[in-house]
């Protein structure tokens, strides 16, 4: 079977979001709630499709009316399903969330289990994954067994089949046992990926200390890693690789929902990557591929949920054609023509 050139192969959980239809309403207070798909992988496989990327999803979800929605979801988006399988013993997992007024959120889960937790690695299509260029997944997906024994059989296939691996930790401590279970946990497959995102509040809980610093963010790096990516939010992103490191800024728009933006940065960037390696090796490159990511992420926050609100590139483009005029307008007035 032939490699698919641009494919990306995406590997993890995909659940009901319930979001508030108020921000800053704690959830006992909340009046009602917009039902919206999301979870993490799943949201990159959808950012990737929407951005004309090609991308996969392997995962488990309930045989049930949840579970059938989610995967027609993947399916409207592009989605290749091959990868998906249902458990008639368990539900599709389910999220509430409070969105505070600045759109930044808190989780409560309900996978106790859940059929994403169930999946094994008799379930996995290791075909699809041998066709990857890239593997992305999360660490939601190591947290119990059988899942984990899965995700490690799938990285392997993957890595053996000489894939990229992308790794976005995408930390929700309270499905954890303990917060340094989730370090431990994250960490435990930390020197197998190619490609690392970390958010500026991820940064800061893996090293305990302040993620301003560049020295707490070098202690993430290893010596096989070929890009390490730091988001800011709004300030935009960091990027570190073994030639050259560097920031670029982000964009300035109003925040309804933050759900779902580390995704659409990770889409875009992944879906640039897939088509064009020598991002990894080329500044310049990566530069121009991190101002897209920086856009999508930023869009994304505009409107709740996550994979309703993911931009497609003409969405990106144009406002970084905006924000490109309000700078040429701002330096044209302050000048002394």
């Amino acid at each position: 079977m032939s490699k698919l050139s641009e494919n990306i192969v995406c590997f993890g959980e995909m659940l009901i979001e319930f979001v508030p239809d108020v921000a800053g309403v704690p959830l006992d207070e909340s009046t009602g709630f917009v039902k919206a798909p999301g979870g993490a992988p799943a949201n990159v496989a959808c950012a990737i499709t929407k951005l004309h990327g090609s991308s996969a999803f392997i995962g488990k979800f309930g045989d049930d009316e949840f579970g059938h929605m989610l995967v027609d979801v993947l399916m409207k988006h592009g989605v290749n399903t091959e990868g998906v399988s249902f458990d008639k013993d368990a539900r599709t997992a389910l999220a509430f969330l409070t969105l505070k007024e600045d759109g930044e959120r808190d989780f409560m889960f309900y996978r106790n289990p859940s059929a994403d937790m169930m999946l094994k690695e008799s379930d996995l299509n290791m075909d699809l994954i041998k066709q990857a260029r890239i593997f992305h997944y999360g660490s939601i997906s190591l947290i119990n067994e059988p899942c984990r024994s899965a995700h490690m059989a799938a990285m392997k296939t993957a890595m053996k089949s000489g894939a990229l691996l992308s790794y976005d930790p995408n930390i929700r401590l309270p499905l954890w046992p303990s917060a340094e279970a989730c370090r431990e946990g994250v960490k435990s497959i930390w020197t197998c990926a190619d490609i690392i995102k970390v958010s500026h509040e991820e940064l800061k809980f893996l090293t305990q200390g302040d993620p301003s610093d560049e020295t707490n963010v070098m202690s993430l790096w290893y010596d096989g890693l070929k890009l390490l990516l730091v988001t800011d939010g709004e300030k935009g992103c960091r990027y570190f690789t073994k030639k050259f490191k560097g920031a670029m800024e982000g964009y300035s728009v109003d925040t309804v929902d933050t759900t779902g933006a580390g995704d659409a940065f990770v889409g875009s960037i992944l879906c640039s990557i897939a088509k064009d390696s020598a991002i990894l090796h080329d500044e310049t490159r990566l530069r121009a591929a991190l101002r897209m990511a920086n856009a999508c992420g930023a869009i994304c926050t505009t409107m709740k949920g996550a994979i309703q609100a993911l931009p497609d590139k003409y969405a990106a483009q144009d406002l970084i054609w905006k924000s490109d005029m309000q700078k040429y307008k701002s330096a044209f007035a302050g000048s002394s023509f």
